[in-house]
């Protein structure tokens, strides 16, 4: 699914209201009407529900909202902020609706704020996807208030003071709110860790914008739903054998790290591969052969480290590099000669990537649209530089992709995947529990597997990834986030596969 600009989504609504031939006010009250059937299911009415409106159309959508609530056996109170002689049409016509029922308080000054009681239900209604500066004054000391009190503030469209999709001001106030209901699709702020305390949980309701007109939108920015990642699943072929699902090398372990690759062993043959070898030091053939005995082990000459290629590396359809193989000198080299011969697509992890980071000329190496490298933070920093935040993260990543023509997967809650034409693809799967060691090296398993089943590497990082988070997100739900670790990501991966072929 595409994520739009906030000038992309106003051009949304007015191509809707066109088409439809209907109001802009009419469209508010779909959006009214949407917010408020999310609403009664999470706070069941009868209660008091406290909503501050600004004077645009966020607040004209908090009007809306204040006269269905009453509707419903709410008590509405609605405070609304600066100055309404400034206030837009549509806020005016949905002011004049407001039934005798709903109390009204206007705050032009920091005395009239109100005191909420502890645990009050709130609305914030104050400012919408429009915003272009950095709330200061009254408005500012109102969303300080807000954030002070013990209030569970559910924010229509957007926290009010956050910026849809740019940095936002480090001097301007941003409700931090407990939930965020967005209109027909998120926003790219969504998606970014800095943003975690105002935004909270966010979902999405459906108002009718026009689907032609978000079909034909250009966009580079998109997150993958469930049934986005079911239409890349490829079914198995009745009469099926090994051979139809590609051989993979993993190229991993080292001396006190054969954990690493015994993950990404056992979550690669859990996601489809015909056949696996896995080339290990000296070290770890025992372990491979007992820990993971539906695999192949070739055995490095080197007890500690892995040293040298397999001769017949032109054989493997895919191959995965990095999980617990250290940075040693022997194995730089043996990255060297893994870039300048292998035809194989790689997915490239871990010490690989921070060996890789460390060279320039290991990058030159890099063969074009074939590499999948998948970092977390800080391996990312390393690879591609500092950057000052998220959004000048996403801008380092897109440049980098297109830069090598690769794709990397930046790991991470709501994972980003960067590809060579400057496309970002955000994750909706997975949970904190899966911030614990290992999950990395069963992502490696995993996108190594359907790249050898002849995924391209663009479906292979989507539906790899969606994969991932949504074996942690079952995992979750059986033993929690606190107690979770990378072997159940494993366990559940095939329950995930079963529950995609279900969606």
């Amino acid at each position: 699914m595409k994520i739009l600009s906030a000038a992309q989504t106003r051009e949304a609504d007015a191509y809707t209201i066109n088409q439809e031939n209907i109001s802009s006010v009419e469209l508010m009250e779909r959006a009214a009407r949407a917010f408020t059937g999310w609403f009664e299911n999470k706070f069941p009415a009868p209660q008091t529900v406290y909503i501050f409106c600004g004077p645009g159309n966020n607040g004209g959508d908090g009007l809306a909202v204040a006269r269905l609530l009453c509707e419903r056996l709410y008590k509405a109170k609605v405070y609304v902020v600066g100055d309404s002689a400034k206030a837009s049409p549509d806020f005016k016509k949905n002011f004049d609706r407001l039934p005798d029922e709903v109390d009204y308080l206007h705050i032009s000054s920091s005395e009239a704020i109100p005191d909420l009681p502890s645990g009050a239900c709130v609305i914030d209604a104050l400012f919408g996807t429009g915003l272009n500066r950095p709330v200061t004054d009254l408005f500012a000391h109102v969303i300080k208030r807000l954030n002070n009190s013990r209030a569970c503030i559910t924010s229509i469209d957007m926290p009010s003071g956050l910026y849809t999709d740019s940095q936002t001001p480090a001097e301007g106030a941003i409700v931090k709110a407990a939930y965020t209901i967005s209109f027909e699709l998120p926003k790219l702020s969504f998606f970014l860790p800095q943003h975690e305390s105002y935004i909270g949980d966010w979902h999405v309701v459906p108002i009718g914008l026009s689907a032609d007109f978000i079909s034909s939108v250009d966009t580079d920015k998109y997150y993958t739903t469930a049934t986005d990642a079911q239409r890349l699943l490829k079914p198995r072929k009745k009469f099926s054998h090994k051979g139809l699902y590609g051989h993979a090398l993993l190229l991993g372990g080292a001396m006190g790290k054969m954990g690493a690759a015994v993950l990404a062993a056992r979550a690669c043959l859990r996601s489809g591969v015909g056949l696996l070898t896995v080339q290990t030091p000296a070290v770890g053939y025992s372990i491979i052969q007992t820990a993971v005995p539906e695999a192949m082990t070739l055995v490095d000459k080197n007890r500690k480290y892995l040293t040298a290629l397999d001769e017949s590396i032109e054989k493997y359809n895919a191959i995965g590099i990095g999980p617990g193989i250290g940075t040693e000198k022997v194995t730089k080299t043996l990255i060297g000669q893994l870039l300048a011969t292998t035809q194989a697509p790689l997915v490239i992890d871990a010490d690989a990537i921070n060996l890789i980071a460390s060279s320039d000329r290991l990058k030159s190496q890099l063969p074009k649209n074939k590499v999948i490298f998948t970092p977390h933070p800080k391996e990312f920093e390393r690879l591609v530089g500092k950057t000052k935040d998220n959004y000048d993260r996403l801008e380092h990543l897109r440049e980098f992709c297109q830069e090598y023509a690769c794709y990397v997967v930046l790991k991470g809650n709501h994972t980003a995947i960067g590809t060579p034409e400057g496309k970002i693809y955000f994750n909706t799967t997975g949970n904190a529990g899966m911030a614990t060691g290992g999950t990395g090296d069963v992502l490696t398993g995993v996108l190594t597997a359907l790249v050898a089943q002849q995924y391209t590497l663009e479906e292979a990082c989507v539906l790899g990834v969606y994969l991932h988070g949504l074996a942690g997100d079952l995992a979750k739900s059986q033993v929690g986030d606190v107690s979770m670790i990378a072997s159940d990501l494993i366990d559940y991966l095939p329950q995930a596969f079963r529950q995609m072929v279900q969606v």
